[in-house]
Formats: C-alpha cells, sequence, structure tokens
C-alpha cells in the first residue's frame, strides 16, 4: 500500500487556500476514480482507499491543520504499517517555487514548510518522498506570507495552478507506478 497524504487546513474557511493545494490535489486523485475523502476519527484524517495497479493508494487528508499534521500522520504509518521511506508521499503548497511549478524529492528537508516539519519532527526521519506545488510570493507590498497563503488564486492564476494540480496527480500516480526517479525526471524542471 502505498500513502499519499495531502497537507492543508479543515474547514470552509480554508478549502480554496493556497495552503489547501495538498487537500486539492488529494481530492483530485479520489475524483478521477470516483471516490470520495470520508473522515476517519481513529487517524484525525480523511481517507480514501483507491485499489490502483496490483495494490492500494491510500490517500489522506489530516484534519490536524497544517502545523500539527505529524501526528495524523504517523497514526496513519502505525495503523498501516507503511514503509515511511519507500511508501509515504506528502503533497504540499510552496511559497518559494513559482506559481504552477512542481518539485518532486525523496527526502529533505522541510524548507521552512511548518506542516513537513511537524511531519518530519514527529516521524524522527526527512526520508520520505514530498511533493511541492509552487504557489508563488506575495506580489504587493506589505502583504505577509501567513495572510497569503491563506488567500485563494485570482482569476489571472487559476489556468497555472489547474494545469499544476492536473499535473500534481499525475506525477503522484506516476510515483505509485514507477517511484521516485520517474517522477523527478518527468516534472522537475
Amino acid at each position: 500500500m502505498k500513502l499519499i497524504v495531502g497537507l492543508g487546513n479543515p474547514g470552509r474557511r480554508y478549502s480554496e487556500t493556497r495552503h489547501n493545494v495538498g487537500f486539492t490535489v488529494a481530492d483530485a486523485i479520489a475524483g478521477s476514480f470516483g471516490k470520495k475523502l470520508h473522515r476517519d476519527l481513529l487517524t484525525r484524517s480523511r481517507l480514501a482507499v483507491i485499489p490502483y495497479g496490483k495494490g492500494e493508494i491510500l490517500l489522506a487528508k489530516p484534519l490536524t491543520y497544517m502545523n500539527l499534521s505529524g501526528g495524523a500522520v504517523r497514526r496513519l504509518v502505525l495503523k498501516r504499517g507503511i514503509k515511511v521511506d519507500s511508501d509515504l508521499l506528502v503533497v504540499s503548497d510552496d511559497a518559494d517555487l513559482p506559481l504552477g511549478r512542481l518539485r518532486f524529492r525523496s527526502s529533505g528537508s522541510a524548507g521552512g514548510h511548518r506542516g513537513l516539519s511537524s511531519i518530519i519532527e514527529v516521524l524522527g526521519t526527512k526520508c520520505f518522498a514530498r511533493l511541492r506545488v509552487g504557489i508563488g510570493r506575495p506580489g504587493s507590498q506589505g502583504a505577509t506570507l501567513s495572510d497569503f497563503v491563506l488567500e485563494g488564486f485570482s482569476e489571472d492564476e487559476r489556468p497555472d495552478i489547474e494545469r499544476a494540480l492536473k499535473q500534481a496527480r499525475e506525477a503522484c500516480l506516476l510515483w505509485v507506478r514507477e517511484g521516485s526517479h520517474a517522477v523527478m525526471q518527468r516534472f522537475n524542471a
């Protein structure tokens, strides 16, 4: 079983924000298989299991808020017997990447992302795959990054982010089928 975790914040207030790109990717994967993610109280996540190839994909959206994602991911890893270094992929937003750009790594630092920091801290390792989706940086002076990530995308940005979300879905499924190297070759520019 492969575990794909989309990071975001629960609740309507955050549903269309830049910070919830990971949730959006998880929903897009589930939707492409005619599935929806359902609440699981034990893991404090929304989950969907998708038969894929010779195995299964477990999609997850932690409901613990971004900065506390590690606890939910740990519960999922332990409950499902996931090998963190080979069977876990975390999808998140990245304000250091230009809007719509993807970056895949098989391990590495949190890069200032608090959701990834929480997962690294709780799991005690940086050795898990992550797919970052570029959301850009604030354009106006005086705009803070914390406010920016909680905004929605403008109409001008929609085509770029829609293309990126489609590519992110494809990258996740490629990771399940062929592994990290294939994703890096195809999606890292």
